[in-house]
């Protein structure tokens, strides 16, 4: 994460539009693209896809309603309404925290770094140079959507707290920065791909792009396959 400032520099037209486009225009300034970058992609997390899988509203929701079923089962309607309020609260709460996470959030992909401009209550401009780049992971979430999650190499001053929810879950000791519930994702993924691959040679560093299809997460391409797949 670059977290340098810079003099103050003229922006490009299309810089301005995305500092306008939020979060705020504050913090750091590399988090915009300079004249020298060109911008690839720029998205957000979808809400109810960002909802459902990063803060887990439907399975809390049905936590909540087996709860209710178990207790009206039990001829407790006391506690299944104690129940069904507290689940109607949980998933509200949770939806309402989502919905100001992706609010907050924008991904920008140039053709030299990804820019994450993340954060709820304090906005972060996390920069990931695609050079660093030694892998993604691509995770459908229904039936266009999906999560991009980067592997990096060398080391970083990425921290878990600070990514997230922007972060594959599970890897504490080395975070992996992650793009949530991403529109079209297999596009993005190709984008990415194609972008990284213009930084280090596809023998040094290929770019995996492992699609979790029928129930199985992060199934990887060989090394072989990806060459056949680039020529």
């Amino acid at each position: 994460m670059d977290l340098s400032t810079t003099p103050e520099r003229t922006l490009s037209k299309t810089a301005q539009e995305l500092e306008e486009a939020g979060p705020a225009a504050h913090g750091d300034p590399m988090g915009t693209p300079s004249h020298e970058e060109k911008v690839l992609w720029k998205g957000r997390p979808d809400l109810p896809v960002f909802a459902r899988t990063a803060f887990h509203t439907r399975t809390v929701g049905l936590y909540f309603a087996a709860l209710v079923v178990i207790s009206m089962a039990l001829g407790n309607m006391g506690t299944a309404i104690v129940c069904a309020v507290l689940g109607v609260l949980a998933v509200a709460i949770l939806y309402g925290l989502a919905w100001l996470s992706a609010r907050t959030t924008l991904y920008i992909l140039t053709d030299a770094r990804l820019i994450m401009r993340i954060g709820m209550a304090i906005e972060t401009r996390v920069n990931l140079p695609l050079r660093h780049v030694q892998s993604a992971n691509l995770k459908a979430r229904g039936e266009s959507h999906g999560d991009i999650a980067l592997m990096l190499g060398g080391e970083r001053l990425l921290g878990y707290a600070l990514l997230w929810p922007h972060a594959r879950p599970w890897r504490y000791a080395s975070p992996e920065p992650m793009l949530r519930a991403v529109p079209e994702a297999e596009k993005v993924a190709r984008i990415l791909a194609e972008a990284c691959a213009k930084h280090v040679p596809v023998e040094q560093n290929l770019m995996q792009i492992n699609e979790a299809q029928d129930g199985v997460a992060d199934s990887v391409l060989t090394d072989a396959e990806m060459r056949g797949a680039l020529t």
